[in-house]
């Protein structure tokens, strides 16, 4: 049974929430207090008597109304007079709003309230309406939380004056509205509570404080592979693998739900986590026990940012930030510049949101947004789809940006209806946003808003794009393909070159495929994907791609067998409409049927090549394709045969599927031959705008949204099947390869061990640019020849369950070992050898990364490691920090950091130190090969945010670098040793 209520420890650590409000997080709460059972309360005390509450309550999520404001203030009003006198009980523990005289009644039109909210406008402030929408979503949330404890009024203020803040990089407060999670980084987060929970225990504490405090929503996307495709039988076949495989994960996952107050978990085969939130788990606006605020989110995945296109504030985060979140903590940020992204015009016929994204993408990439948020607005929104903004917005780590924002619009309240949200609740969103200054009205005259810069771009200059061969922000122009290519295949070994003799660019490898004559070459496509929340999201371009496929059917044209096909949409939704149209059976027809309900080759799961493409492949040195509608397409994610992987949109998948080539210019040169013999080419294929429209018209209906997440809430046979324990303590198994105890809080007591430097530590690895979280802690395949690899086969675990990385976060025995090694990985230390290896330096001995750390380790040496720009960019994976934290890393000293990863390397007291402008580890002589010290003060109080430090070598050399605690917040981490024993050892004080 699922436990539904707080215990009144939990809630204490609330109390910076005003109460009521913080009940309100709580739907079962709600609906406990009504009940019978609470009468036990002053016999029993709150906490004993929450726990005899949840016996009751039959959920698998929060509860089966969790998500229905009305029903939830029905309940709430049967249980006033209970809660009236817990308001009462606690209303010591919490400090009265310092803005409450702006708490406002919102009128319904018929008569009566919505509820009450606070409202912007009544500060009566003229610097609010020159504010981004983005930042108003910041201040609502300061105003709301201000308690002068964790907000204060100058927090306030700062954001008021944001026009005068920003430049100067002031710190503030930001209280998400919830958090969400995917499974991947879903399950090191419950690891991660599971483990809190012992560790209050061993402090003698209450372990019911570690809690989420804030609805907490998990998606189960990133398990299913593409094991079987083409194939009417694949997502059933998928499903059970992946059940086979991560049974053990999934139980666990589920233990989570029942463990922890407030924690939604979603089961396998219901979709991508960020359509699931679009489409289903997005509020917009919260109306919980009569208060009125703005939905915001934090995520465990980087393209959280996809809800940004529905007007709600989200972004990435590591999944250590987010825990501290989900427990009550607010995320302390630098308040964050804001780029105004004008669009103008409409797009040309034939082109799609995916090639706008790709363009949008190259121009912030260029523009420098790291840290930023970007809103768009303009007359070109108008053009815009819903859709089309979401897949804009899902893209923000790929172009740099904190967040790429949409404010609410009529379109909006369009796709909120659409989509199956009640015509009350959008009323009542309508009226909020209306009444706040949240809402744009392009029917009425604009109020021109300040921006910290602006860029400007006309739709009617986007022309259809690809990005590739090795970076999403590497845009090229369909008509420039070809040439493109080429170039590629000339250009030395890096982001756009393979360094290929000419002599050899022609090759021809010809095989067998299961009986019939095959052939491959540079640049044949051997996995064409229609994948990724940032397209399948998107009826336009899913429909678009079946009439792509519906057309080369009727022309005669087919993908080629050998050719790995497959089509994961992010939803039910996406299935249902596709049945609709009539278009599925033509794009099986052409091998893309439908594999399951997940991110899949987007994120690696790609399943193997046949052993016969394989071989083709790898004996004979050719650089296969891989085109995917994706948003990462880093060297190694996609697969590790696919050396050059291209992200198009999913009509484009099928045309390159088709021609079964990234070597061809599409203008000139046919597609293939029809059945009446003549040449076919890319327009007799490509659908017209028009006709897109039209299917997608009559497609996809309302009623589609509704039914899919009716369903939802019932789970699936394979789901409900799994038993787990009614323990709030997890009983961890030594023996298991998938969830083990990690030893983060091992030996900790409640003094803080205090700021460290570093002494005559041996660099670990020497990198150059780009080097991302794929290539520090890679999600794909684990390498039968790796250290992880050879720690399951000591486990008795057969090669063919390995798995993959991703599935194993749960157990950092197998992450440690997969630190590091990515098998595309260029470390400088190897001169030029690619691969997860590095040089010992004591010894000269070239060693695994895990063997190299481990060697280290063994003798109290410690290590850092060199970089250059946009270090850690991708994913926003916390063990990409927690990898090289257990490999005995100290410090890491870049040209650049992504944002997310340098926030995770704090939260892990691991040091981020960048170079001044204009060094780096080549100009100042530095070959990885020294011993470097790193002097800090032995007081945090003596550390600044961003203060100068030294580094010297025991060559002589010396240099400054800027320490990368951008907040006093920051350094109160590093001072604990990160940022879960800090929320560890306040939890226990209080």
């Amino acid at each position: 049974m699922c436990i539904t209520a707080s215990s009144s420890a939990a809630l204490l650590t609330a109390s910076s929430v005003r109460f009521s409000s913080t009940f309100s997080h709580f739907p079962s709460i709600s609906r406990t207090l009504a009940s019978p059972s609470l009468l036990k309360a002053r016999s029993l005390g709150f906490s004993t008597a929450f726990r005899s509450i949840r016996s009751w309550v039959p959920c698998w999520s929060h509860g089966l109304d969790w998500r229905s404001p009305v029903s939830l203030r029905a309940v709430i009003r049967t249980a006033a007079p209970v809660i009236e006198r817990l308001e009462r009980k606690f209303a010591t523990m919490a400090s009265e709003n310092a803005f409450k005289g702006i708490l406002t009644s919102l009128p319904k039109p018929g008569g009566g309230e919505f509820g009450k909210y606070y409202s912007l406008p009544a500060l009566n402030d003229p610097r609010i309406d020159k504010l981004p929408y983005s930042i108003r979503v910041l201040l609502e949330s300061a105003i709301r939380n201000c308690d002068n404890f964790q907000v204060t009024k100058d927090d306030v203020e700062k954001i008021i004056d944001w026009e005068n803040t920003s430049p100067k990089q002031v710190e503030i407060p930001f209280k998400p509205a919830r958090v969400l999670l995917q499974d991947f980084t879903g399950v090191p987060a419950v690891v991660d509570l599971a483990c809190m929970r012992d560790a209050m225990n061993n402090l003698g504490s209450d372990t019911n404080k570690i809690n989420p405090l804030v609805p907490v929503d998990l998606v189960i996307d990133h398990s299913v592979q593409v094991d079987v495709a083409r194939s009417e039988n694949a997502v059933k076949a998928n499903m059970d693998l992946e059940f086979q495989r991560n049974k053990e994960r999934f139980a666990f996952l589920k233990w989570g739900s029942t463990a922890f107050h407030n924690m939604l978990v979603v089961p396998p085969g219901s979709g991508i986590v960020h359509q699931v939130n679009l489409e289903y788990l997005g509020r917009v606006v919260f109306n919980t026990d009569g208060l009125l605020y703005l939905d915001s989110v934090v995520g465990t995945d980087s393209h959280t940012t996809m809800i940004d296109g529905l007007g709600v504030a989200g972004w990435g985060v590591g999944g250590i930030e987010a825990e501290a979140a989900m427990l009550g903590q607010p995320m302390s940020m630098v308040l964050p510049g804001v780029v105004g992204f004008k669009l103008a015009g409409k797009f040309r016929d034939g082109v799609t949101a995916t090639d706008l994204v790709l363009t949008v993408t190259q121009m912030l990439r260029k523009h420098g947004v790291v840290g930023k948020f970007v809103e768009f607005y303009g007359e070109g929104m108008a053009g815009l789809s819903l859709a089309d903004r979401a897949t804009i917005a899902n893209m923000s780590p790929e172009y740099g940006a904190t967040m790429g924002f949409f404010p609410v619009d009529n379109a909006t309240l369009q796709y909120l209806k659409l989509t199956g949200r009640s015509d009350d609740t959008v009323a009542m969103i309508e009226a909020y946003l209306r009444a706040n200054k949240m809402f744009v009205d392009y029917n009425e005259p604009q109020q021109e808003r300040v921006y910290s810069s602006y860029l400007e771009l006309d739709l009617g200059d986007v022309e259809p794009s690809l990005s590739g061969p090795k970076r999403p922000h590497d845009r090229v122009p369909l008509k420039e393909m070809k040439a493109d290519w080429h170039a590629c295949l000339d250009n030395k070994i890096g982001f756009k070159g393979f360094a290929v003799p000419k002599e050899s660019q022609d090759k021809v490898v010809k095989f067998s495929f299961h009986g019939q004559p095959a052939e491959i070459t540079h640049g044949s496509v051997v996995i064409a994907a229609i994948t990724s929340c940032t397209n399948t999201s998107n009826p336009t371009v899913m429909l678009g791609a079946g009439l792509v496929a519906k057309k080369a059917c009727e022309l005669g044209l087919e993908v080629k067998p050998w050719v790995k096909t497959s089509l994961a949409p992010g939803s039910g939704v996406v299935t249902k409409y596709l049945l609709q149209s009539g278009l599925q059976k033509y794009l099986n027809q052409q091998g893309f049927h439908i594999v399951g309900y997940g991110c899949t080759t987007c994120i690696g799961n790609s399943g193997d090549l046949d052993d016969s493409v394989a071989s083709a492949i790898s004996e004979n040195d050719i650089v296969a394709a891989a085109v995917l509608s994706g948003n990462r397409n880093f060297e190694g994610r996609v697969h590790p045969l696919t050396r050059a992987n291209y992200l198009a949109s999913p009509p484009l998948v099928v045309a390159y599927a088709l021609a079964g080539t990234v070597d061809i210019d599409f203008e000139k040169e046919p597609i293939g031959v029809g059945k009446d013999g003549k040449n076919v080419y890319f327009k007799d294929i490509w659908p017209s705008s028009e006709e897109i429209a039209v299917v997608v018209q009559s497609s996809v209906l309302p009623e589609m949204f509704k039914s899919t997440y009716e369903a939802i809430a019932k789970g699936n046979e394979m789901w409900n099947q799994l038993s787990v324990p009614a323990s709030t303590l997890y009983s961890w198994d030594p023996n298991s390869t998938y969830i083990h105890e990690p030893p983060y809080f091992k030996n900790m007591t409640m003094e803080p061990p205090g700021p460290h430097g570093v002494k005559d530590a041996y660099c670990l690895l020497n990198f150059g640019d780009s080097i991302t979280t794929d290539h520090i802690s890679p999600a794909g395949s684990i390498h039968k020849d790796s250290p992880a690899a050879k720690y399951l086969l000591e486990r008795g675990v057969n090669p063919r369950d390995f798995n993959s990385y991703g599935s194993r976060r749960g157990n950092d025995e197998v992450m440690v070992r997969g630190t590091f090694a990515n098998i595309r990985i260029v470390n400088k230390l190897l001169n030029g050898e690619v691969g997860p290896k590095t040089i010992h330096i004591p010894t000269g001995e070239k060693l695994s990364v895990f063997d190299a750390a481990m060697r280290y380790k063994a003798v109290g040496q410690q290590t850092i490691v060199l970089a250059g720009a946009e270090y850690g960019s991708g994913s926003s994976r916390d063990w990409a920090a927690k990898g090289p934290m257990l490999l005995g890393v100290k410090a890491v000293i870049a040209k650049s950091f992504e944002r997310i990863h340098r926030s995770n390397l704090v939260g892990m007291g691991i040091i981020p130190l960048c170079f001044k402008p204009g060094e780096d580890a080549d100009t100042l002589g530095l070959t990885g090969h020294e011993r470097y010290i790193i002097d800090l003060p032995n007081k945090i109080s003596d550390i600044r945010p961003g203060q100068d430090v030294m580094v010297v070598t025991d060559t002589g050399k010396s240099f400054t670098c800027t320490a990368r605690f951008d907040t006093e917040v920051e350094l109160a981490y590093f001072d604990h040793g990160g940022i879960l024993p800090y929320v560890i050892r306040n939890l226990a004080k209080h």
